[in-house]
């Protein structure tokens, strides 16, 4: 798919909330389900997984928060993405674990949007990479029934071994979350390679004692990892093979949006 091709069965729109506004794309029917994009961008590997969600019979909204849209992954484009949400990008807490993102206001209020018009229990969302973690903090938010984590990468841990067990919540957000998931019976998936340095293995221990049975942990091994520019880390996109574990992962995220959602 080129850069105009991969998004031309969807609906833009802009959304505004709380002084930001970010293009959204829309394709689909039933429940809604917020796929946030990895860096550097919403490339046309994450919208092959968007069509997939909608072709489950779900409304895919696929926010586009930094790089181009449709634009394929190359490592000059991964490069200049980053450095320029690292250096200028305020709405993304990079080295910050201690609370969620100022974005996630904004894509909480896509959420009680998107439910709204959909219908069904309430929403799905799913974050990659970058927005890895979002999806575990739009629980704050009612509308949000079933989050998906793959390879969470913030905050990043650079060496730090605090930072490296960081969440990106809250006190008072993680306690809402473990709440909502025991009052609720809801449960939450998190996806990664365990060589991935970008998602260390103190994350996802914080993930396992914090949530407990509530939290469903996919771990992949590299060898079943397709090839890419980068090593494994991107379950559900560059590195997904159409057979294998990475394959059950996405039909495992797929299936776990239906019942949750109601589709």
């Amino acid at each position: 798919m080129g850069h105009e091709a991969a998004l031309a069965g969807y609906d833009r729109f802009d959304f505004s909330a709380g002084g930001r506004s970010y293009p959204v794309y829309r394709k689909g029917s039933g429940p809604a389900v917020i796929v946030m994009h990895e860096m550097p961008g919403l490339h046309p590997l994450v919208v092959r997984f968007a069509d997939r969600v909608a072709a489950a019979g779900m409304t895919v909204f696929c926010p586009s928060l930094f790089g181009k849209p449709g634009k394929p992954v190359s490592r000059a484009y991964t490069l200049a993405t980053a450095l320029g949400v690292l250096c200028i990008r305020r709405e993304f807490l990079v080295w910050r674990g201690d609370r969620s993102s100022p974005v996630v206001d904004w894509l909480k209020a896509l959420s009680r949007q998107a439910h709204g018009e959909c219908g069904g229990r309430g929403v799905g969302a799913v974050g990659m990479c970058f927005t890895g973690g979002f999806a575990l903090a739009m629980m704050t938010d009612p509308s949000v029934v079933a989050p998906v984590l793959s390879q969470p990468s913030l905050p990043m841990a650079r060496g730090n071994p605090q930072r490296a067990a960081e969440i990106g919540l809250s006190t008072d957000e993680l306690s809402c979350v473990k709440r909502r998931l025991a009052d609720e019976d809801l449960s939450v998936i998190g996806l990664r390679f365990p060589s991935d340095v970008l998602v260390p293995d103190a994350r996802f221990d914080t993930y396992r004692r914090e949530l407990g049975e509530r939290f469903e942990s996919i771990e992949i091994a590299d060898e079943d990892a397709a090839e890419a520019i980068i090593p494994p880390h991107s379950v559900l996109t560059l590195h997904l093979k159409e057979d294998g574990p990475t394959k059950a992962a996405e039909q495992r995220v797929i299936q776990f949006f239906k019942e949750r959602t109601g589709a």
